[in-house]
């Protein structure tokens, strides 16, 4: 999953998209270095922010939908929002989305994602054992999403990536979005534009341990590391078969 952001004030600069232009041609891009999902977000969700209003959110996100759908009419589109209205308004009028709602969301954001019958990532900030205690929430099509950055400190972070293969249990697709973020830059004393090969240590980790999708900001790097997980998956295999 690519993350292309039509905002001005996103944590990681370079995944900011001023314009159509811009947008058009990162979406190219991320589809030939081997994304699937495109993943759009219209309003900064970066710790510290101050959330844009939702008529200025639509009016972002509206735009960029049908770039998107136009250009590139075989690829899957993923919203990032947490406002039930805004996944409202994208999925009657661009028909079915992934809706990415980092907010763990609301009653009225699953009576839309229900209605719609979309796939929602359903981000759990840490609390790992949510959906065992949220049964009524199986009858939606379900990404669990561990919520990394949203947890509350990098040690919370950490302890939650090594308890991440309690998800398997919930036989849900798991989504990791460990790219660039504070876990990674604060720890070595870097920024996010230098944390690229931390991203994929991590990002191999993850795989390890259950993660089905990576949401990332580098797709070339990312694909990379998955093929060579995959490589090394299939070896190791046939060695065990062998």
């Amino acid at each position: 999953m690519a993350i292309g952001n039509v905002t001005p004030d996103s944590f990681y600069a370079a995944s900011r998209l001023a314009d159509m232009t811009q947008l058009t041609a990162w979406a190219g891009r991320a589809v030939e270095e081997g994304a699937s999902i495109l993943d759009i977000g219209a309003c900064s969700t970066r710790p510290g922010s101050t959330p844009v209003s939702e008529e200025g959110e639509w009016a972002r996100l509206e735009p960029a939908l049908d770039t998107l759908r136009s250009r590139f009419p075989d690829v899957a589109l993923s919203i990032d929002t947490f406002r039930p209205e805004i996944a409202r308004r994208a999925l009657e009028q661009f028909g079915h989305l992934t809706v990415n709602d980092i907010s763990g969301g609301c009653e009225a954001m699953y009576d839309v994602v229900r209605r719609h019958h979309v796939p929602y990532i359903w981000t759990l900030r840490g609390d790992l054992s949510l959906p065992a205690r949220r049964p009524e929430m199986q009858d939606m099509n379900l990404i669990l999403d561990p919520g990394f950055g949203f947890i509350g400190s990098t040690e919370a972070d950490y302890d939650c990536l090594r308890r991440m293969e309690d998800l398997r249990a919930f036989n849900r697709p798991v989504l990791v979005g460990v790219s660039r973020k504070s876990m990674l830059w604060r720890p070595l004393g870097i920024t996010p534009d230098e944390c690229l090969s931390a991203t994929q240590v991590l990002h191999l980790y993850a795989l390890q341990h259950g993660a089905d999708i990576l949401r990332v900001h580098d797709v070339r790097e990312a694909a990379q590391t998955i093929k060579l997980y995959e490589t090394l998956s299939s070896s190791r295999h046939d060695v065990m078969t062998t």
